[in-house]
């Protein structure tokens, strides 16, 4: 079948390195892609919101599947498009419509529902833009440190962490008068502080029937030592030292069980990912947030680990047939190191060529923010290249993943050097 994939980061270039290797993919598309999505299939220039063109695109090419992968374009309502428009309507897509794609849309939606499907999770309160006086005289009841959330998407960085009260007020100040992430801060929760370990579970699900992909823990903060600012995410490992068998159990019996329940319960068909961040807390879940598709970059961890054939599944979650689908899993080791450009998540500098890239032996490279600029592959992003090793222990796999880090170079690159350092010590205690 002919395949159209959606997005142009690292968790795209895995997807595609993963689709790549099935039978079932005779071509392979991806808009826009990256340089490194043009090595297992061919780039279309094409914005992720440009739904006319998307779809017109996949008439002149016989598309069978499309899968999304970024939640911009899954907000903005790209299946509702899809499914509306005849020419289109017999296309299998992966990927939530609006309304359950509101599930990552809306940190305010995702709470009610939580809390109305009795999935655990922190307590919260929201406040709109006009209630920023009953906010701040909210805040003086909250017990330090506060968590702030953008209601609305804001690139993995709308989420504030303060430690006193006094930050927290200021903090909501920014956010919901003077609009630090525009739109997407015009509503904001403020949320009580979950203290546990934060690791991330995904499920493909068809709305019904469900499969649950290896589960992950990402590094979001930009310094060693988890200091600094969020970002997109630093480093990711797979699968995860404390997340044992009976958590695990526990996960799927207290969340996701009841969220795939809550969506039938509410009449939202949902044929995608539901990434559920959680916080393992002495051995309970709580789940922080819903993502409503892969994350990245777990993404090109998570893909390192799966024996099945991922089209056979992706196909069977767009057509409602995850019945009985089983998905195969390795038990190794898989840790992922992001390379950034200098200065990243604040200001950097763009289009700095990469050196290193045709030495890098075993291990994989997967490209988030490159483009091909004549002969040369340059930066063109915040996080640049996920390296991924993979390994019998935690230890090989951070060993090949460092490796593979050394080879590679480019102006003010920089990445973090303790990614799976955490979980050693927890393995070894």
């Amino acid at each position: 079948m002919n395949i159209l994939l959606i997005g142009s980061g690292g968790r795209e270039h895995a997807f595609a390195w993963k689709i790549k290797q099935s039978p079932r993919c005779s071509n392979l598309y991806i808009a826009p892609g990256n340089a490194g999505t043009a090595l297992v299939g061919e780039n279309v220039a094409i914005a992720t919101d440009n739904f006319p063109a998307l779809g017109k695109f996949c008439v002149e090419k016989d598309i069978t599947l499309v899968i999304v992968g970024p939640e911009a374009p899954l907000v903005q309502g790209i299946r509702d498009y899809f499914e509306n428009t005849n020419e289109l309507k017999h296309i299998l897509l992966v990927g939530p419509g609006k309304t359950g794609a509101q599930l990552e849309g809306s940190k305010d939606f995702s709470k009610q529902f939580m809390l109305r499907h009795g999935v655990p999770t922190a307590k919260a309160h929201t406040f709109q833009s006009h209630e920023s006086a009953q906010a701040l005289t909210y805040l003086d009841s909250c017990i330090p440190p506060i968590v702030l959330k953008a209601d609305g998407l804001a690139a993995g960085k709308g989420v504030i962490i303060s430690p006193t009260v006094a930050e927290a007020k200021q903090a909501i100040h920014e956010m919901l008068v003077d609009k630090k992430f525009g739109e997407a801060s015009s509503k904001v929760l403020i949320e009580e502080f979950l203290d546990g370990i934060e690791l991330s579970v995904f499920v493909l699900t068809d709305g019904k029937n469900y499969v649950v992909l290896p589960e992950a823990k990402d590094y979001k903060r930009i310094g060693d030592g988890d200091t600094g600012p969020n970002t997109g995410g630093m480093g990711a490992v797979s699968p995860v030292v404390f997340a044992g068998p009976a958590f695990m159990q526990k996960v799927e019996t207290q969340v996701i069980i009841p969220t795939i329940d809550g969506l039938k319960k509410d009449g939202i068909p949902y044929k995608g990912f539901i990434f559920i961040g959680l916080m393992n807390i002495k051995g309970e879940p709580y789940v922080i947030e819903y993502n409503a598709r892969m994350g990245d970059p777990e993404t090109e961890a998570v893909m390192t680990r799966i024996d099945s054939d991922l089209v056979e599944l992706f196909e069977a979650c767009a057509k409602g047939e995850l019945k009985n689908k089983k998905i195969e899993i390795n038990p190794q080791y898989a840790i992922t190191v992001i390379m950034a450009s200098g200065g990243y998540p604040d200001s950097f500098e763009k289009g700095y060529p990469i050196s290193g890239l045709d030495s890098v032996g075993k291990g994989l490279v997967f490209h988030a923010g490159t483009s091909r600029n004549d002969n040369a592959v340059v930066t063109t992003g915040g996080r640049v290249l996920a390296i991924t090793g993979n390994g019998p222990t935690l230890e090989k796999a951070a060993q090949q993943a460092y490796e593979i880090v050394g080879r590679i170079s480019w102006k003010d690159a920089y990445y973090r050097k303790d990614i799976s350092q955490d979980l050693a010590r927890i393995e070894k205690s």
